[in-house]
């Protein structure tokens, strides 16, 4: 018996099948095998087609089931990792309106601005626990605004993983969690967000029904069944965002638990037990996968939009022509501590929330032509990186959170040794990797959602620790003085930055 995970991301979709006995990862792909493009039209724009990630999720999907010679019968329950804050819109037949706005997208952050400052700062964070910003919901009113022709077709509008879901099954509906990242569940009133509806003019019969993150959400079509090889009836029984359900993939359920993610886009996440927001609203506050209207369990998240995209940005333009990611930290050994006074301010991925929504860009400051090199370039990018998670710790911090340890996937960013030991000594959190990913994690709370296993712990009992990684209580001073020179070179820039 086999479960799945979907990881529809903004770089490619992943599938995971888990044993369901052992919980152990039987077969793992995803496609596409160079980044998925991103649509720009504009400057500050990302939009993808989610047919695009339909047929990369069939592609994946389908080399999974051949490596692991699973069946459609031998699987038990599909879980969905998707993107978060994207907007899909649908009409009645549940044809896409228009390309999907991503994440990364900024252009609605005048409209959850002005929706804050016209509702009132303090209604928005006691209700939403965040300011309307660039969610979901502000998206929606750009497009009723920008296309009221396209906006007057929508039926439903949907995020990434509900619009997978719909292809799936056939149904379209959403979750508690889903909706809180669109910036339209009020957890005051404990219902979706009447203010926010009203205020952007937004009917609430465009909002999918609700339905339990763990549980039987809906079943596999006919349709999908056959297009995929799938068994007709199999239940999806969970879906959430991929930094929520990054947290899952690492067992963290409860208050005083930490994850970290650092792919495209980077994020400290750790759980809380009571209500609580950043008065500047420069961290997110979503509900976990657990929360329930009973039960408060809140996902606190400091997100950086420039993690894994600098890094790549600096393989593909600065590093030699065909060095992998491997060699690039191999040659970063030969720079000290602190790149003898380079500093790269990492936030060329669009408005950063933990900046207040400004868009600062990125930029390199320190640079001596007789001294520095490529190799230089590329260690102050991780320490840029870094010190951006840190700046966001350092806002969580301040709303009384304990930020002691880290737990986080060996993958991505967190493969470098430098970026695990900047990370490290710079925060003075001691960080724990494991073996998982997200699609697995999605699989294994599919298991939990249909019943096959009694909690996370038993879902989750088979997680593998692969390394610790202690501060380096020895360099900790050239770490801070690195991390101090660059806040104080963003202070500047934000100083410049109307």
């Amino acid at each position: 018996m086999y479960l799945l995970g979907l990881d529809i991301g903004s770089s490619s979709v992943k599938a995971s099948l888990v044993n369901a006995e052992n919980g152990n990862i039987a077969a793992s792909d995803f496609f596409p095998k160079t980044e998925a493009p991103i649509l720009s039209l504009k400057s500050g724009w990302a939009e993808q087609e989610p047919e695009m990630w339909w047929d990369n999720m069939k592609l994946a999907l389908s080399q999974v089931m051949k490596d692991a010679n699973v069946k459609g019968e031998d699987i038990a329950a599909i879980g969905i990792s998707y993107q978060m804050h994207g907007l899909v819109c649908v009409d009645r037949d549940k044809n896409v309106l228009r390309p999907a706005i991503i994440w990364c997208d900024s252009r609605a952050v005048p409209y959850g601005d002005k929706a804050c400052k016209e509702i009132g700062e303090e209604i928005c964070l006691s209700h939403l626990l965040n300011s309307p910003g660039n969610f979901t919901a502000s998206k929606l009113a750009w497009v009723k605004e920008n296309e009221p022709e396209i906006y007057e077709r929508i039926y439903k509008f949907m995020l990434p993983g509900d619009y997978i879901a719909m292809r799936l099954s056939g149904e379209i509906n959403t979750t508690i969690e889903g909706l809180s990242e669109c910036m339209l569940w009020d957890f005051k009133e404990k219902r979706p967000a009447k203010i926010l509806l009203d205020y952007y003019g937004i009917d609430e019969s465009l909002i999918p029904d609700l339905t339990p993150t763990f549980g039987i959400q809906s079943t596999v079509s006919m349709e999908a069944a056959r297009a995929l090889g799938l068994k007709e009836g199999t239940p999806i029984s969970y879906r959430a965002g991929d930094q929520p359900n990054n947290a899952v993939s690492l067992n963290v359920f409860n208050p005083g638990e930490i994850a970290s993610t650092a792919g495209t886009s980077g994020v400290v996440y750790g759980i809380s037990g009571q209500v609580e927001y950043d008065p500047k609203s420069r961290v997110n506050t979503f509900a976990h996968v657990n929360y329930t209207p009973d039960l408060t369990r809140l996902g606190i998240m400091a997100c950086i939009n420039g993690t894994g995209i600098l890094n790549a940005w600096m393989r593909r333009t600065v590093a030699p022509e065909g060095m992998s990611y491997a060699e690039m930290n191999d040659a970063m050994e030969s720079v000290p501590v602190g790149c003898e006074g380079v500093s790269i301010i990492p936030f060329g991925n669009g408005a950063e929330r933990v900046l207040q929504n400004k868009e600062v860009g990125c930029s390199i400051h320190g640079v001596n032509f007789n001294k520095h090199n490529k190799a230089t370039l590329m260690r102050a990018a991780q320490e840029g990186i870094v010190f951006s998670f840190c700046y966001g710790m350092d806002i969580m911090k301040g709303m009384g959170m304990e930020l002691n340890k880290i737990h986080a996937g060996k993958a991505n960013m967190f493969l470098s040794d430098i970026f695990r030991k900047t990370l490290a000594t710079t925060s003075g959190a001691v960080i724990e990797l494991y073996e998982t990913d997200g699609a697995a994690g999605a699989a294994k709370a599919a298991g939990m959602g249909c019943g096959i296993y009694k909690n996370n712990n038993e879902a989750f009992g088979s997680l593998k620790k692969l390394a610790v990684i202690e501060p380096d209580t020895k360099r900790s001073a050239d770490y801070q003085e690195a991390y101090s020179r660059w806040k104080d070179i963003l202070k500047n820039t934000l100083n410049m930055v109307q």
